[in-house]
């Protein structure tokens, strides 16, 4: 699988981290224990609302828009 191809989720996941020394390990890791997150999304506005509307794990929207950010770079 090209870098391209893969999923937000699938991006995040190789973030995880059970020491979860920051708060995108700390996202990456709830988000995996998350059974309705979008896995196959790399559509910003629908995490972001997923989020938003469905979540209390994601202490600030931040958090997403630095992961995204990251994600992004590795495209």
């Amino acid at each position: 699988m090209r870098k391209s191809d893969r999923s937000f989720y699938n991006w995040l996941m190789t973030n995880r981290n059970s020491m979860a020394a920051n708060e995108v390990q700390q996202f990456a890791n709830n988000a995996f224990l998350d059974s309705s997150f979008p896995k196959q999304s790399s559509d910003f506005d629908e995490l972001s609302k997923y989020l938003e509307e469905n979540t209390t794990y994601l202490m600030s929207m931040t958090t997403l828009d630095e992961a995204w950010s990251l994600y992004n770079a590795e495209r």
